[in-house]
C-alpha cells in the first residue's frame, strides 16, 4: 500500500495534479507516518506555492532533506533566519549543508539579501563548483558584479567535474541495482527450495534443470508482479505461459504447476504489457526451438532486468515501465549486441545531465522520478546483464558463453557513452561561456562588448526570448532606444509568454513616449500573467506617460506587494514619488530597491537627484558617485555628477566630468548642456555659445538651449539676438516652470546686470 501510494503522488507530481498528490500523500502520511513521507507531503505543498503549509510540517524535523525543504519554506516566507538556521544548523558548526550545489545556492541568495555579499559570493562559487551546470547561481555572481570570466568557470574543469558526476552517479545505479538483485536472488531461491522439497515425487536428474528453467519464470512472474502489484493479490486468467510452454519443449520435465502459470501470465501482463516488441521476441522463442541456448540466455537477460528492478527502492509503476524498456533494449542487444543500447544513449546528449542536474537540485525525496534514459539505461543495462550471469550459475555451460559474450560489449557501450558524455558535456559549455560571458558583461555595463559577444551566439539561440531581452536592456543602458525596441518587440515575437525584461521594455516605450505600443503592452502583459511584477510596471509607466503620477503608484505599489524582492518596482515607485514632490517616501522606496540589489545603479541616482533638489550637495555628490562607480559608462550619471560637483564650487572636476560624459554618448545632450553652464558660470561665453550652437544640431526643439543662449546675449548686452532666442524659446511650448523663467528674463531685458544683482 506504501509503495502503491507513494507511486500515486509521484505520478500526479509529474502530471502537475498538486490537489491529487496533496490528498494522496495525507493518506500516506496517516497510514505510514515517517519523516521521509512528511518530506514528500511538505514538496507537495511547496509544488501547490503553499510554503506555509510545509512550514509547519517540517519545522523540528532533523534529516537533511527535510531541513532543506524546510529553508525553502522559510526563504518563500522571508524569514531568512529561520532558513539559514536550518541549512545551518547553530549547534552543528560543521555540518554539511544538505543538497550540495542547490543548498549552497539557497544559502548563498539567503547571505544576499542579508546584506553578507561576501558569504554570498563564497556559497554561490561553491554551488558552481559543484555543479558546473547551475546557471542560476553565475547569474548572482554576475548581479553581485563578482563573476569571474565565463571562460574560466564553464571551461576544462567543468567538463572533468561533470564527467566525473556522472562516473559517480553510474557507479551508485549499478551497486543500487546489485543489491536490490541479490537480497531478491535470495527471496526467490529461497521459495524455489521450498517447492523443491515439497514436490518430492520429481526425479533427481530433472531438478538440477529445473532451478535454471524456473528462474525465467520465477523473475517474470513472482517478483516481477509483486513489485509491480504493490503487495496486492491479485488474479489473473489462468493462461499457460508461452516461456513455460517453451521450457516444456526444451527440457523434456513435467510442466510446472497452474499457479506457477498464474504467476508468470500476470507478470507479463503487468511487465512486458501490449509492448509489440517483446511479444515478437516471445514469438519467436516459440517458433525456433533449435536456437535454444541464444533463447535462453534472452530470457535470463530478460529476466534480470526486470529482476533488478524489483528492489523496494523502485516504485512499482516504473518497475512496470522498466520492464517494458528493458524488455525492447534486451531484444535488440541478443540480436545486435550492444549497437541497439548504445545508439540508444547516443539519441540523447541531454538525457544524462538533465537527469544528473534534477537529481542533485531537488533531492532524495524527489529522486524516485522516470529514470529509463540515457545514462541510466546503460547503468541499469549493465547491471542487469551481470546480474543475468550471476543467476544462471547453474544453467549450462553454452548459456555462459553466450552472456559472457555479450557482457564486453556492454562494457563498450558504456565506453562509447562516456565519450558521448564529455563531447555533449563540452558543447553545452561552449554555449554556457558566450552566454555567460555577455550576461557578465552586461551586468557590468560593458555593453558593447556584451553585445559582440552576443553576436558570437548560433542562430536558433540568439533568436530565443531571453538573449533578445538581453540584448535589449543592453541597448537601453547604451540610450538607443530605437534598437531596443526592436529588440524586445523581436523577444515578444519569439516567446509571447514570457515577461522576461517586459519591465524595461515598457520604460523603453515610456522614453519614446509610445503611448499606443505601451498600452497594448500592459493589457497583454495583464492578461498573461497578472500575478506577475512585470505586467504592474507597465502599467504604471502607461500611467505615468498619461501624467497620472497617483494611479501611476498604485501599480507600481502592487508589483512591490506582488514581489517584494523587484527591485527595478521599487525604484520606480521612488520616481513616481519625486514626481509627486513626496521626497521622503521616495528616499525610503530607493533605500528598499538598494537593500534587494546594492548595485541597483538607478536607485542611486535617483537618491542623488533627491539630494540635488533639497540641495544637499554632499549628499548627491556622495550617491552619484556611489552610481558612477557601478555603471561609469552610463552618460547621465556623469552629466549629474558633474552638475552637483559644478554646485560644489569644484568646476574644474565637473569640466573633465561633463567631457567624459560627452565622449561616452554624443548623442546625449545633457552633458553638452551643463557644460555650456559652467562655461557660462565662468563667463567663458565664446566657449558656451560654440558648445550651444553645435548641441542645437543634436536638440533642434530643445527651448533651455535658446533660452540658455539668450541669457548669454543679455550679458553681453546683445538685446536683439537675446529676444530672439526668448522668443524662439517660448515657441517651443517649454514647461510652465520654464515659461514663467523665460517672461522674467525677458521683462528684465533691458535692466543692467548690477541692478538685477540687486533685485
Amino acid at each position: 500500500m506504501e509503495a502503491t501510494l507513494t507511486d500515486c503522488v509521484h505520478h500526479s507530481l509529474r502530471h502537475l495534479m498538486y490537489r491529487n498528490a496533496i490528498f494522496m500523500c495525507e493518506r500516506l502520511c496517516a497510514e505510514f507516518p515517517s519523516e521521509t513521507n512528511m518530506q514528500l507531503l511538505a514538496g507537495c505543498f511547496l509544488h501547490n506555492n503553499q510554503a506555509y503549509a510545509a512550514y509547519r510540517i517540517l519545522k523540528g524535523t532533523q534529516m537533511a532533506q527535510s531541513r532543506y525543504l524546510f529553508a525553502i519554506s522559510c526563504f518563500q516566507m522571508d524569514l531568512l533566519h529561520e532558513a539559514e538556521a536550518a541549512l545551518c544548523p547553530p549547534n552543528e558548526p560543521g555540518a554539511e549543508i544538505p543538497n550540495g550545489a542547490s543548498g549552497h545556492y539557497l544559502l548563498g541568495l539567503i547571505y544576499r539579501y542579508t546584506d553578507r555579499r561576501r558569504s554570498a559570493i563564497q556559497h554561490f562559487q561553491q554551488a558552481l563548483s559543484l555543479d558546473p551546470l547551475m546557471w542560476c547561481a553565475y547569474e548572482e555572481l554576475c548581479v553581485l558584479g563578482a563573476a569571474e570570466d565565463a571562460s574560466s568557470v564553464f571551461g576544462e574543469a567543468a567538463v572533468l567535474c561533470i564527467q566525473k558526476q556522472y562516473l559517480n552517479h553510474r557507479s551508485e545505479n549499478l551497486q543500487t541495482s546489485n543489491d536490490d538483485m541479490n537480497s531478491a536472488s535470495s527471496r526467490n531461491s529461497n521459495s524455489d527450495d521450498v517447492r523443491t522439497r515439497q514436490s518430492k515425487h520429481t526425479q533427481s536428474n530433472n531438478l538440477r534443470d529445473i532451478p535454471t528453467n524456473y528462474h525465467g519464470a520465477v523473475n517474470l512472474g513472482g517478483a516481477g508482479s509483486q513489485t509491480v502489484n504493490g503487495g496486492s493479490n491479485i488474479s489473473f486468467y489462468n493462461t499457460p505461459s508461452p516461456v513455460a510452454a517453451q521450457n516444456l519443449q526444451l527440457s523434456a520435465i513435467a510442466p510446472p504447476p497452474l499457479c506457477r502459470n498464474t504467476q508468470q501470465n500476470g507478470s507479463s501482463l503487468n511487465s512486458l504489457g501490449s509492448d509489440s516488441c517483446s511479444r515478437s521476441t516471445i514469438n519467436s522463442i516459440i517458433q525456433a526451438p533449435r536456437r535454444k541456448f541464444v533463447d535462453e540466455g534472452k530470457l535470463r537477460k530478460i529476466s534480470g532486468r526486470l529482476f533488478s528492478d524489483s528492489g523496494p527502492r523502485r516504485s512499482s509503476r516504473l518497475a512496470g515501465e522498466a520492464g517494458g524498456n528493458t524488455n525492447v533494449s534486451a531484444a535488440g542487444a541478443a540480436n545486435n549486441g550492444a549497437t541497439n543500447s548504445t545508439k540508444y544513449l547516443g539519441s540523447s546528449k541531454m538525457n544524462s545531465i538533465t537527469f544528473r542536474s534534477v537529481a542533485v537540485r531537488k533531492g532524495q525525496s524527489f529522486a524516485n522520478e522516470n529514470v529509463d534514459e540515457g545514462i541510466q539505461n546503460e547503468a541499469y543495462d549493465d547491471s542487469r546483464s551481470n546480474a543475468s550471469l550471476s543467476i544462471s550459475s547453474s544453467s549450462p555451460s553454452s548459456d555462459n558463453r553466450t552472456l559472457e559474450q555479450g557482457a564486453p560489449k556492454s562494457v563498450g557501450g558504456s565506453l562509447t557513452s562516456d565519450a558521448k558524455i564529455i563531447n555533449g558535456a563540452s558543447e553545452i559549455l561552449c554555449l554556457l561561456r558566450i552566454l555567460g560571458e555577455g550576461y557578465r558583461l552586461s551586468c557590468l555595463f560593458r555593453c558593447q562588448d556584451a553585445l559582440d559577444v552576443y553576436l558570437k551566439l548560433p542562430y536558433k539561440h540568439y533568436n530565443t526570448g531571453w538573449v533578445l531581452s538581453q540584448v535589449g536592456k543592453v541597448y537601453f543602458e547604451l540610450v538607443d532606444y530605437l534598437e531596443a525596441d526592436r529588440a524586445f518587440s523581436l523577444a515578444r515575437h519569439a516567446s509571447p509568454h514570457s515577461l522576461e525584461g517586459m519591465d524595461v521594455y515598457s520604460t523603453v516605450l515610456y522614453h519614446l513616449k509610445e503611448d499606443m505600443k505601451l498600452s497594448y503592452l500592459a493589457q497583454e502583459l495583464i492578461s498573461t500573467d497578472r500575478l506577475a511584477p512585470q505586467s504592474w510596471c507597465a502599467m504604471g509607466n502607461c500611467y505615468s506617460l498619461q501624467k497620472d503620477h497617483e494611479t501611476a503608484l498604485k501599480n507600481f505599489q502592487r508589483a512591490v506587494q506582488l514581489n517584494p524582492r523587484f527591485a527595478y518596482a521599487h525604484t520606480l515607485c521612488g520616481h513616481e514619488y519625486v514626481a509627486l514632490e513626496d521626497f521622503e517616501n521616495g528616499i525610503k522606496s530607493y533605500q528598499s530597491a538598494l537593500r534587494v540589489d546594492s548595485r541597483h545603479y538607478n536607485s542611486w541616482y535617483g537618491l542623488g537627484m533627491i539630494y540635488l533638489k533639497q540641495e544637499k550637495l554632499e549628499f548627491s555628490e556622495h550617491h552619484f558617485r556611489m552610481a558612477f562607480q557601478i555603471n561609469p559608462r552610463s552618460s547621465v550619471v556623469m552629466s549629474y555628477l558633474g552638475t552637483s560637483l559644478h554646485a560644489l564650487q569644484r568646476s574644474e572636476d565637473a569640466m573633465m566630468m561633463m567631457e567624459k560624459a560627452i565622449l561616452a554618448d554624443k548623442k546625449n545632450p545633457l552633458p553638452m548642456y551643463q557644460k555650456a553652464n559652467i562655461l557660462v558660470s565662468l563667463e567663458r561665453f565664446d566657449e558656451a555659445l560654440q558648445v550651444l550652437e553645435e548641441l542645437k544640431e543634436y536638440a533642434p526643439r530643445e527651448s533651455s538651449v535658446y533660452a540658455l543662449m539668450g541669457n548669454i546675449y543679455k550679458r553681453r548686452y546683445m538685446h536683439d539676438k537675446a529676444m530672439l532666442h526668448f522668443g524662439i524659446a517660448l515657441d517651443l511650448k517649454p514647461s510652465a516652470a520654464d515659461v514663467a523663467t523665460i517672461k522674467a528674463a525677458i521683462e528684465k531685458l533691458l535692466v543692467p546686470d548690477e541692478i538685477e544683482d540687486n533685485l
